[in-house]
């Protein structure tokens, strides 16, 4: 199993990839460069693994559990090591970790007994729930350890066996998550394999797997589900969000600036469901303009491991890139820049936090996911208008709508074309939640029993009743 390696894993024949810091643009460590040959081997152990990992649900929740407190206690080595190589500060490594725990104790302790079924026929008729078999999990750099977790706990509490890979950015906190879990995990339940493409590409097409789960942009997702297709192969792809914030006109600005700020900053803008653009009334336009641009000025940027940072570097030298595109775009659209609007003078992949006014609503930065530290905030005269702006996009992840009257602004959330809709807050989710969008943002459903009954099958049986 790869991730019971130290330093060579099978198949790789010694390839090594780099692994930067984005708080520098430099190598700090390298992780194997795994080929695509490797899978056939570690998809055969999976199905064997799955033989009997099926057929125990009372020490498959027990073993859950204790890879819960494995998680805990190994908080001290992950979070460090996560923030080396994601960027985010450290405090935000530690939360990760223990989403990742709480989610795994959460899903033990889930339930898919035998349904009944009531038609009044004279027959006995029962849904008791199937694991699918080996499934693989293709994350993201955002958050490497939080949407490993979120594939691998309901996958595995459905007794489901899995196969893993991390971004090539992020691949040294999620083996040692391996490591990790494997202390309270069968052998060849979980397996982790990094490398560089094909390899994700070859994991989703691979025809002994059956189900594919993958979160990140809507193009690798498209493929992701063609690939899958060959195999007939279930998907789940959590694609890109543009959410829009909607302000009424009796919301109290300053009231809710730090929340609205920190929904659209947090871990540097590279959230899936994070505000991404914000409609303000023109009444009230400048003042949230001014509010939200005096908070982008006064968060302290910097490394994560350094205590006083708020925001950390954006992950990588492609996404830096496409921030710095976007915002140069804008502001040559006739945008203003508000606060920031350039990257930083510093090594690493640092982008000043940025508040953009007068944008035009067809600029990218508008109709695309920037998904790093730059807000555009746009004004509207009628809520109409405002949400019709909201709404006129192919993003259907979430939105938010903010103001003093709650039963009107839950009226206008309902009217948001997106899978989850929030008031006063945004982009918090409960672990019994559904999580799911429309339009270009996803198929399928994780979170909750829903997440768990999307690692299953339905297997009917039908008897006479007694006489």
């Amino acid at each position: 199993m790869p991730t019971r390696q130290s330093r060579r894993a099978p198949g790789t024949l010694g390839e090594r990839f780099a692994v930067l810091d984005p708080s520098t643009g430099e190598a700090f460590d390298e992780a194997p460069d795994q080929q695509p040959d490797v899978l056939d081997a570690v998809v055969g152990r999976a199905c064997e693994a799955w033989r009997s990992w099926r057929a125990g649900p009372v020490a498959r929740a027990t073993a859950l559990r204790a890879a819960a407190d494995a998680v805990e206690g190994a908080g001290a080595d992950l979070a460090p090591l996560l923030t080396r190589e994601q960027g985010k500060p450290l405090a935000e490594s530690y939360a990760e970790i223990a989403r990742a725990a709480a989610r795994l104790r959460y899903f033990a302790g889930l339930d898919t007994r035998p349904q009944p079924i009531t038609d009044g026929r004279p027959v006995h008729s029962e849904i008791r729930w199937r694991s699918l078999g080996p499934v693989a999990a293709i994350v993201p750099w955002n958050f490497p350890l939080q949407l490993a977790s979120a594939k691998f706990a309901p996958a595995l509490a459905a007794g489901n066996t899995m196969v893993l890979k991390p971004s090539p950015f992020t691949p040294l906190a999620t083996r040692l998550l391996g490591s990790v879990l494997s202390r309270a995990l069968p052998e060849d339940v979980l397996t982790i394999v990094t490398g560089r493409e094909p390899l994700g590409a070859r994991l989703a097409t691979h025809p002994g797997i059956r189900h594919v789960t993958f979160t990140g942009s809507i193009p690798t997702g498209q493929a992701v589900a063609e690939g899958a297709a060959a195999s007939l192969a279930r998907v789940t792809l959590e694609l890109g969000g543009n959410d829009a914030a909607i302000l009424l006109e009796d919301v109290e600005v300053e009231r809710i600036a730090d929340r609205l700020f920190w929904s659209a900053f947090r871990n540097c803008g590279q959230v899936c469901m994070a505000v991404k653009r914000v409609y303000a009334p023109a009444r009230l336009y400048s003042q949230v303009v001014e509010a939200l641009a005096q908070r982008a000025k006064t968060a302290v940027v910097g490394a994560g491991l350094d205590p006083g940072s708020q925001l950390g570097p954006v992950n990588n030298a492609p996404q830096l890139a496409r921030v710095e595109r976007y915002t140069a775009q804008a502001l040559a659209d006739g945008a203003r820049a508000v606060a920031g609007g350039h990257r930083l003078d510093r090594p690493g992949y640092f982008f000043a936090p940025t508040i953009l006014a007068d944008v035009p609503s067809d600029s990218p930065v508008v109709t695309q996911e920037q998904f790093g530290p730059v807000l555009p905030v746009l004004p509207y005269r009628s809520l109409d208008e405002a949400v019709e702006a909201a709404n006129d996009t192919g993003f259907g992840l979430g939105g938010s709508v903010w103001g003093t009257d709650l039963d009107r602004a839950e009226a206008v959330a309902g009217r948001l074309e997106c899978g989850t809709a929030w008031i006063n807050h945004h982009a918090e989710l409960s672990l019994a939640q559904p999580f799911a969008g429309i339009k270009q943002s996803g198929v399928g459903v994780a979170g909750g029993l829903w997440g768990l009954y999307g690692n299953l099958r339905p297997f009917v049986v039908h008897r006479p009743q007694e006489a």
